[in-house]
């Protein structure tokens, strides 16, 4: 029976008043914030992750508002690119935009970097952080001791969607499920295809095609190579904005550039911008105001009013990040280094690095060749690495001896006639590894490490190189692309066979980003060598330099050469850098970079300097008594250290 009015209590008056308040919380809309804007309100910075913790404040970094902005629903845009340097706050951005979908406009979203091992430091590092600092973020997101499995290491479950982290490298993480947003962190990192299934890139994005008008793709990267650059080949194709600032002295608005960058070298107190409008001095303090009355324009057209690009340098870097002072240092630091320059030009600059891929003259090589006696390994190389180029009728061998800064003499070219299918061609190539190489100090070198390649009678190659084991043969497979920082990757457990049965995981394969050795050698053969005066003055070669025997004939050098980095178009109509031939032959070349990666594998790219004084001991323990004094009260060694003939390196018989 119901009771009057007056007498219920006046707890069910408070209950009743709570469930009316959270029906009328629940049925008013959000506020229409922008990424930005929500950031500003409801992030907070970590000092686990950021060196400026507190409250998130995007004045700090004007220029990242209008791409944040862009990924907010109230905007059209459905992809944005960022091709950027480093340092500019492009990571804390992507932590924005993926705060912002927990909290602000649910639903499934995926984040893609490079490698799973780097997802799973992404999210220690800086989603974990985004969750526990941020209030409004951290109430929708399931506590990690929770049993359900709601807050992983790769997923965070939040009312309304889910945030899986995964790596490029992972097919299956990247067609796991439908995304409506992506967050693809330093595109130009991830390899080609994700376990061979094609582009991480084309992959990711198809996750979100159920979403049509709705999705939001975030591409951000520090550029690479030029033609292999994803963000630069995304960024080519967008409308092209770049951040103008007006100038302090005449107002006029300009995107910043290094080449008017101006100091006095090595004093780099004197650092100033000059304006291209009136060429007066811009000093650095000028840089905080300049930033804050800046604004984005494009710079080319595009058919695709969904899609914008943006583009800026470390020149931007907000005061106590980057500085120009700090980035004129690093210019002249890298000068004579094309590795550093390339960094340089990749983070500072945000641009891409362009490979010098032009043949060199063969004749040119062919007229410069050296002298020294047959069989002998000149004083400079310190071990042999080998690269083996498998073929349907011989094997090619190339013998090289390698020294300090990776300068290298070609020591022999051995050819084993007979195809891969006879066993007395594999004997052949071991006797090769049993044999001795005079140096010019008189102890015998043997091969370090041989690479073979397993392009040709893949199987036959696994057998001799499982039967061979680990310590000395290295079986290699060439890939397309570049990687200056790792070029060759593994080794992976892949089937051989022996005795006509399957051996599961039977052999270890090395894989050889084979452009990055081509380029590195075309860039040796470049360098300028000093002349003969100058090295019986005590000048001498530059690390890298590549020494050519007079045995070396005209053909030998054609092969070395015979390849040509060239600028092609794929299907989609985009460009891309690729190796062609410029004649059939180039086993030369090809040995080249097997009996290279060869010493990437046995480490002589990461050996310290105790590790060459080494090598270089044991080959002068062979020298004659120790010169005579060149003082009388000059203390001379023992003989007894002198005279030791015990040899600890595996490189020496």
């Amino acid at each position: 029976m119901n009771l009057p009015i007056s007498s219920r209590s006046s707890a069910e008056f408070d209950g009743a008043e709570q469930i009316l308040a959270a029906w009328c919380d629940g049925m008013r809309p959000d506020p229409l914030l922008t990424v930005s804007q929500w950031a500003d309100l409801h992030r907070m910075l970590s000092s686990r992750a950021s060196a400026e913790p507190g409250r998130y404040r995007t004045a700090r970094t004007p220029y990242m508002r209008d791409i944040m902005d862009a990924l907010s629903p109230t905007s059209s845009v459905q992809r944005v690119v960022f091709m950027k340097a480093a340092q500019v706050g492009a990571t804390e951005a992507g932590c924005c935009f993926i705060g912002f979908v927990i909290h602000h406009a649910p639903g499934p979203m995926l984040c893609v970097q490079p490698t799973v091992e780097m997802a799973k430091r992404a999210s220690r590092q800086r989603i974990d952080p985004l969750i526990d600092e941020s209030p409004a973020i951290r109430e929708r997101v399931k506590p990690a001791r929770s049993r359900d499995a709601g807050n992983t290491m790769l997923s965070k479950d939040f009312p309304g969607g889910t945030l899986v982290l995964t790596g490029a490298n992972s097919a299956v993480g990247l067609r796991s499920m439908p995304a409506r947003y992506l967050f693809l962190d330093e595109v130009d990192a991830y390899p080609a295809s994700a376990d061979e299934e094609g582009d991480p890139v084309a992959l990711a994005e198809a996750r979100s095609l159920t979403f049509a008008h709705r999705r939001k793709v975030f591409l951000a990267s520090t550029p690479t190579i030029r033609g292999m650059s994803r963000i630069e080949r995304e960024f080519e194709v967008s409308d092209q904005r770049r951040f103008f600032v007006p100038c302090p002295h005449c107002g006029t608005m300009q995107w910043l550039k290094f080449e008017r960058l101006r100091w006095d070298k090595g004093q780099y107190g004197t650092v100033r911008y000059v304006c291209e409008a009136c060429d007066q001095d811009i000093g650095e303090h000028h840089k905080a105001a300049m930033l804050v009355a800046g604004q984005w324009r494009a710079t080319a057209t595009t058919t695709d009013p969904t899609l914008v690009g943006f583009h800026i340098s470390a020149l931007y870097s907000p005061p106590g990040w980057q500085s120009w002072r700090e980035i004129a240092r690093l210019w002249e630091a890298a000068q004579g280094n094309d590795d550093a320059l390339r960094v340089f030009r990749n983070t500072v600059l945000g641009e891409t690095w362009v490979e010098s891929g032009e043949a060199p003259d063969w004749q040119r090589l062919y007229d410069r060749r050296e002298t020294w006696a047959n069989g002998i390994v000149p004083a400079g190389g310190l071990f042999l690495t080998a690269g083996a180029d498998v073929q349907k009728d011989r094997i090619e061998i190339d013998v090289w001896a390698w020294g300090r800064g990776l300068e290298s003499w070609l020591i022999d070219h051995i050819v084993i006639d007979g195809g891969p299918e006879k066993a007395e061609t594999w004997t052949a190539l071991e006797e090769i590894l049993g044999r001795t190489w005079s140096h010019a100090s008189g102890v015998g070198l043997k091969i370090a490490r041989l690479a073979v390649d397993t392009g040709y009678e893949t199987s036959a190659v696994y057998t001799w190189g499982r039967k061979m084991g680990v310590g000395q043969v290295s079986p290699v497979k060439g890939v397309e692309g570049f990687n200056r920082s790792s070029p060759v990757s593994g080794p992976t457990l892949v089937d051989a066979t022996e005795g006509g049965k399957k051996v599961r995981r039977g052999a270890k394969l090395w894989t050889v980003a084979v452009s990055t050795f081509k380029a590195e050698t075309y860039r040796f053969l470049r360098l300028e060598r000093p002349t003969d005066e100058e090295l019986a003055e005590g000048l001498r070669f530059p690390a890298g330099t590549v020494h050519l025997p007079s045995w070396a004939d005209s053909e030998w050098c054609k092969q070395f050469v015979a390849e040509q980095l060239v600028t092609v178009k794929n299907r989609r109509g985009f460009s891309k850098l690729e190796w062609q031939k410029l004649r059939e032959r180039n086993e030369a070349l090809d040995c080249r970079v097997y009996a290279r990666a060869a010493a990437w594998i046995a480490g002589a790219d990461r050996w310290p300097e105790a590790k060459w004084r080494d090598l270089e001991s044991q080959l002068a323990v062979l020298d004659q008594s120790p010169p005579e004094d060149a003082h009388a009260g000059q203390i001379r060694r023992p003989q007894t250290r002198r005279s030791r003939r015990v040899f600890h390196s595996s490189y020496m018989s």
